[in-house]
């Protein structure tokens, strides 16, 4: 089962607007903010309320904090980000987001990536914006990301450099070779922070991917627009997982590399799965002359095909890899949750065509936090987990 997101930017997007969307479709407040509580930054406050925008219910996420004068880097953002007591996947995340940032704002002010100064990514807002989005996603167990067109807004705006069009320039390098257009709302719908979350996580952009919707949340901006100036975000899973007990067609691609640091692989299979790689590993090999290699193996659907061979190439060091198309059997699968002492645990159900039950699966991720949480062994909270399930499928 993959997890997929929906941004439906039909008034733009912020990172604020971002993290209500995320709070509304069932991400706890304490999720985002007890994490970033304890990285090095100015104190803030993080509420979320309850809004209606032109008569659609949003949460409108607010970070209260002082000015501090204080202007970051990237450099040292990326620092900050890099020492945050995040999962994994989520730091990540967060670490693509203000890159993808740092590049655009480098090449409007024709500034050096790593030194160039950033009002907007260095405040405290934007950086529970960029830290909080990838928590929410990763909470929500979101595997991949797809935006509709992005609505920007036109005009002119003043900013610290002084006034310049709607779309900014940072937006405009963030979001090339994306569907944008103006909507002709004379206003910013756009920030900056928005167009580099899309940047970082997107694998499409345009038409709804085929998925059944689990969940929905509006996060509202703050706008008074003449349309309800909130961000859509659609969480589901992917209609393509969850066929009739069949064949459907892929692609895996492999790569032979025997000259790359072992240790890069851990963060080519993060970028991989990034990229929307249905699975990825490696696999030891010897190649000419007893010379030990590995083999990278990714696969994946056809969309997201080329976006996983530009990762195989700027990450690894391979000149060149091999294309195999092939078929896989998937069988039908559904998310249940199952409450258990202290919290909740999503566990996953495959069932054959008949629909008999073949598979429960709880989820790992849920288990472990669980776990740390209340100082129970994970192979416990794991059992628990799988007989709350087992209960829930068979009452009597």
């Amino acid at each position: 089962m993959t997890t997929v997101a929906f941004f439906d930017c039909f008034s733009g997007i912020a990172g604020d607007m971002v993290l209500g969307a995320l709070v509304d479709a069932g991400v706890p407040l304490e999720v985002i903010g007890a994490p970033l509580e304890k990285m090095p930054i100015d104190p803030f406050q993080l509420e979320a309320v309850r809004v209606e925008r032109h008569g659609i219910s949003a949460v409108s996420v607010r970070v209260r904090t002082a000015e501090s004068g204080v202007v970051r880097t990237y450099a040292s953002v990326r620092a900050l980000i890099d020492d945050a007591p995040v999962p994994p996947r989520a730091k990540q995340m967060a670490l693509d987001i203000v890159l993808r940032l740092a590049e655009a704002e480098a090449t409007v002010h024709g500034k050096d990536v790593a030194h160039v100064p950033f009002h907007e990514l260095g405040a405290v807002d934007t950086i529970v914006d960029v830290v909080g989005t990838a928590l929410g996603l990763e909470y929500l167990g979101v595997e991949r990301v797809h935006a509709s067109a992005v609505a920007t807004g036109m005009g002119m705006m003043k900013t610290d450099h002084g006034v310049y069009p709607i779309p900014g320039p940072a937006v405009v390098e963030l979001l090339k070779g994306v569907p944008i257009y103006s909507r002709g709302i004379m206003s910013e719908l756009v920030t900056p922070t928005g167009a580099a979350i899309l940047a970082a996580t997107a694998a499409s952009f345009g038409e709804m991917p085929a998925m059944r919707v689990e969940h929905v949340g509006y996060g509202a901006g703050t706008r008074d627009l003449d349309i309800p100036n909130v961000v859509r975000m659609l969480i589901g899973r992917a209609v393509e997982d969850e066929s009739v007990f069949g064949p459907v067609p892929a692609v895996v691609l492999e790569a032979n590399i025997d000259d790359m640091n072992p240790e890069f692989y851990e963060y080519v299979l993060e970028r991989l799965f990034a990229a929307g790689a249905q699975d990825a590993w490696v696999t030891p090999i010897t190649m000419k002359h007893g010379r030990p290699a590995a083999t990278l193996h990714v696969l994946c659907g056809s969309d997201n095909e080329e976006r996983c061979r530009d990762v195989i190439f700027s990450e690894t060091t391979t000149l060149g890899l091999r294309r195999q198309p092939i078929e896989k059997w998937t069988l039908p699968r559904e998310i249940i949750s199952v409450e258990l002492d202290g919290g909740t645990v999503r566990v996953k159900i495959a069932r054959n065509a008949a629909g008999t039950v073949t598979g429960i699966a709880p989820e790992y991720v849920d288990c472990a936090s669980l776990a740390r949480e209340t100082s129970r062994p994970l192979k416990q909270v794991f059992s628990d987990a799988h007989q709350a399930a087992q209960q829930q499928l068979n009452p009597s």
